[in-house]
């Protein structure tokens, strides 16, 4: 039970960063943008954030500048597509890789730095009963904003009016242009909680998660979390269930290790972007679902003077 509980913990961990990125994709998707840069984006508030919390010794304020970093990103990705209309994905992978180089660089001197030590995470009282405690109330308050926010934007997708002008922008920018939405507003708005929810990713990976700074720290994650919301059909109580799967799957490997288990290091390491091929094939062998459920306006740009 104790390592099942431990497992649980580990899972809850590992799954954030994946939902807090898959969040934010999601609503940039809604809107009808693909940002495939973020990845990079990710990168950059991770290192941000490391920096941050190294030289003031608080964590919110790294937190804080990493979500900082990530709007700047997105606003940077924002006025290549929506400003200029340039081509969403060649725009995307450019924010990636100019996300690696920039995180590197200013990383150079962090490699190796130890954060200051932190006070115990979870909820008082709680967080000591066995095995419950450590598994569900033992964690850093960002995973259970992470649980919140996810929550919040199904409700705000759903129930509100903000969200209905955020779907019909996404369906159709043109009808919602006739109807006096600002569709461009709309777009950037969403790329900006966007890059916030991948700064914090980023951040939480630097600081929390793995509290040292090292180059591709963020290692894929920002990929999986782009196929994630796709999985996840672009619904964000699926899209918390793809980010403990995954991140269950990538815990996977310092588990069986734990138990004695003779897997070479390398094979599970793999194991979570083997499942990331493994579901985009299963959910690519029925692109009508995927169609029926997607964005209609996903990917294209918008001019409300053509």
């Amino acid at each position: 039970m104790e390592a099942i509980g431990t497992l649980i913990a580990f899972t809850m961990n590992a799954g954030t960063p994946l939902l807090l990125a898959a969040i934010g994709i999601l609503i940039n998707e809604r809107s009808g943008v693909v940002n495939l840069g973020t990845e990079g984006m990710m990168l950059v508030a991770a290192v941000v954030g490391f920096a941050v919390t190294l030289n003031t010794g608080h964590y919110v304020a790294g937190l804080v500048a990493g979500g900082f970093a990530g709007v700047l990103m997105a606003m940077l990705f924002a006025a290549l597509v929506i400003g200029l209309r340039a081509n969403q994905f060649a725009a995307g992978l450019a924010l990636a890789l100019f996300g690696a180089g920039v995180s590197a660089f200013i990383g150079l001197a962090l490699q190796g730095e130890p954060l200051p030590t932190r006070s115990p995470d979870g909820v008082p009282v709680l967080r000591d009963l066995p095995i419950v405690g450590p598994a569900l109330f033992a964690h850093h308050w960002l995973v259970y904003f992470a649980l919140v926010l996810t929550f919040a934007v199904s409700w705000f997708l759903s129930r509100t009016r903000g969200g209905l002008i955020l779907r019909a922008v996404g369906a159709s920018p043109e009808s919602a242009h006739a109807l006096g939405h600002p569709v461009l507003r709309v777009r950037c708005l969403a790329l900006a909680f966007g890059g916030a929810c991948a700064g914090l990713a980023g951040a939480y990976m630097s600081t929390i998660y793995t509290p040292l700074w090292s180059d591709g720290l963020v290692a894929g994650r920002g990929w999986i979390a782009l196929a994630l919301v796709t999985f996840a059909t672009w619904r964000p109580g699926r899209v918390l269930l793809g980010a403990y799967l995954f991140g269950g799957v990538t815990m996977l490997q310092f588990y069986l290790q734990a138990q004695g288990v003779e897997v070479a290091t390398q094979w599970l390491a793999m194991t979570p972007y083997v499942a990331t091929i493994v579901v985009l094939v299963l959910i690519s062998r029925n692109p009508r679902w995927i169609r029926l459920n997607m964005p209609a306006s996903l990917g294209k740009s918008f001019s409300p003077n053509v």
